[in-house]
């Protein structure tokens, strides 16, 4: 694990899409790559039992060690910070550009997020390509253009 993929799983515990217990074991597997923050081993030793208390205790001192940013839960910073999680697995082919359309409408919907409005967009030309004649990798491409904005 690297420590953007340990942000990644921190960010997407922010929209409630990973669960406390997911960050406290990101933390172990980046506490094996002999990552130097002496916070990380005391959140990767948190009791899966106390991780919903502790893990956003624990986290405002690992994530300044690491060069990651916190944001509290439910802003517009955390919502962006999992859309480029979830962006960065579409690039890497974990996550398809469809599926990408289709988790960013249901949870941000239109206009929740700037960053995200055209690919809200996106997933309802995916659902009218019928009418329109158009194909769904034509769409895939958009969405990889909108990707690559968002990541860059």
């Amino acid at each position: 694990m690297t420590v953007e993929e340990f942000g990644d799983v921190v960010a997407l515990w922010w929209v409630k899409e990973k669960s406390a217990g997911d960050v406290v074991f990101a933390a172990c597997d980046l506490l094996m790559e002999d990552v130097p923050a002496p916070s990380l081993a005391v959140l990767a030793a948190v009791s899966l039992r106390q991780a919903d208390v502790e893990v956003p205790i624990r986290l405002r001192d690992v994530l300044p060690e690491l060069g990651l940013e916190w944001h509290d839960r439910g802003t517009i910073a955390a919502r962006e910070a999992a859309l480029r999680a979830m962006s960065r697995r579409t690039l890497t082919g974990e996550l398809a550009p469809r599926d990408l359309t289709r988790w960013v409408h249901r949870k941000f919907g239109h206009d929740c997020i700037e960053l995200a409005d055209e690919l809200a967009g996106l997933d309802d030309v995916y659902d009218v390509l019928d009418a329109t004649g158009g194909t769904e990798a034509d769409v895939d491409e958009e969405v990889f253009a909108e990707v690559r904005r968002i990541t860059s």
